[in-house]
């Protein structure tokens, strides 16, 4: 089964999204920020990262400049899930390495029609 990694520092939000993922036939792991997620992700690097911008210790973006260096970094399909709503976020990310991007709140037809636009479903 294909893993998805969870990156939000609010319990809640890693919470509706494991709801939403799981039935899509993905297991999921949880991480609360960018430093807790780099550390999973040198254990086993996952297929698919939902990942916040806004959280302590490594933020969103920091995290996938390093996930996107590491070795077998360039594999996960990323998408930056955050309240940061202005274009130079969005292009940021993007530069970055981020495959798609979506705004919070959002809600599973969102998630699923992102993931199916970079081919994770």
């Amino acid at each position: 089964m294909p893993l998805c990694l969870v990156v939000d520092d609010s319990k809640v939000v890693r919470t509706l999204a494991r709801r939403m993922i799981e039935p899509m036939g993905y297991t999921v792991q949880e991480a609360e920020h960018g430093e807790d997620a780099l550390n999973k992700c040198m254990q086993t690097m996952p297929d698919f990262v939902l990942l916040d911008w806004n959280m302590p210790v490594m933020d969103g973006l920091q995290f996938i400049k390093w996930l996107r260096t590491a070795p077998g970094g360039d594999a996960p399909k990323v998408i930056f899930c955050t309240t940061e709503t202005d274009m130079q976020h969005i292009m940021d990310a993007m530069a970055a390495g981020a495959n798609e991007y979506v705004m919070k709140p959002f809600d599973e037809v969102i998630l699923r029609d992102k993931m199916t636009q970079i081919g994770l479903l």
